[in-house]
């Protein structure tokens, strides 16, 4: 299967251009003849939106801008970023991914890491997500994670122990750090927890974070696709805009599987059993 990773730099507070911009990046995927198309944190709406964040939401069942997006994904799949609102839930505000495939929306996920802390301000706008579920796709089992989540590694084993054969992470990175050439230190950090959550999930790995600059923040960019067993499989530009292409063989979480045994061995419920314990000692 071809995958993209559609590192874009969407436009602050702009969705109708921003819905422009994604329906452009499916038309190149479907000519190349992509199966998934990825995009980064937020791409509908642009990163630090701050009081934006209300003006930009949407619900994604009904919003016309949002069900362009899914009419055009006829043959294809494609995970958008974007901020939530639904009618059940009127005036809470939701960080969210959508995983649409064949012109039907098959999952959301809300963020549920919110950094708030230094540049990041996330939980003075948006409602806190409460779980992480694993849905089927086209391609096999499948969880979506954004950014913040990504970096607990507890989101992950939860997307592993529900049988996912792809972890897909969508980010909004920035970069910090010069590690040497155009690289930020703080991309290597993204490419460990991508290359170890592969390797021990013998699953697939997909990060798409955003490039560019948005209100003095500059976006890392260095998206990656890990295939299961810790191989880096491809790489997208640093800080500047990339569609990154890539061919990826599904059987290769069977191959993976049967050469490591960890999915084989692995033991949830006493996982599970040993952190009720931590909970139930910490509300004591």
């Amino acid at each position: 299967m071809k995958i993209v990773l559609a590192q874009i730099v969407p436009r602050l507070g702009d969705v109708k251009a921003n819905v422009e911009l994604h329906l452009d990046v499916l038309e190149k995927a479907r000519r190349r003849k992509a199966g998934l198309v990825v995009f980064p944190e937020l791409g509908l709406t642009g990163y630090t939106l701050k009081d934006l964040v209300e003006e930009v939401a949407l619900d994604p069942d009904s919003d016309p801008r949002f069900r362009k997006i899914v009419s055009r994904s006829k043959g294809l799949s494609v995970v958008v970023g974007f901020v939530e609102e639904r009618p059940a839930e009127k005036g809470l505000f939701y960080n969210a991914a959508a995983f649409i495939a064949d012109g039907r929306i098959v999952h959301v996920h809300r963020k549920v890491f919110l950094p708030t802390n230094g540049m990041f301000e996330e939980a003075k706008f948006f409602a806190q997500g409460r779980d992480f579920r694993t849905f089927e796709a086209p391609f096999g089992r499948a969880g979506l994670l954004i950014c913040r989540d990504f970096l607990h590694y507890g989101a992950s084993y939860v997307h592993y122990a529900s049988g996912a054969d792809m972890i897909v992470c969508i980010s909004a990175a920035p970069g910090r750090g010069v590690e040497g050439g155009d690289a930020f230190e703080t991309s290597r950090m993204w490419e460990l927890m991508g290359e170890a959550v592969s390797y021990f999930s013998t699953a697939f790995v997909l990060y798409a974070n955003r490039a560019g600059s948005e209100d003095g923040v500059t976006f890392a960019g260095g998206s990656f696709a890990f295939a299961p067993g810790g191989r880096l499989a491809a790489r997208a530009a640093a800080i500047d805009p990339d569609l990154l292409f890539c061919r990826i063989d599904l059987s290769a979480v069977r191959d993976a599987r049967r050469k490591w045994l960890f999915k084989r061995d692995e033991k949830p419920e006493v996982v599970w059993r040993s952190l009720e314990r931590i909970v139930r000692a910490s509300e004591d």
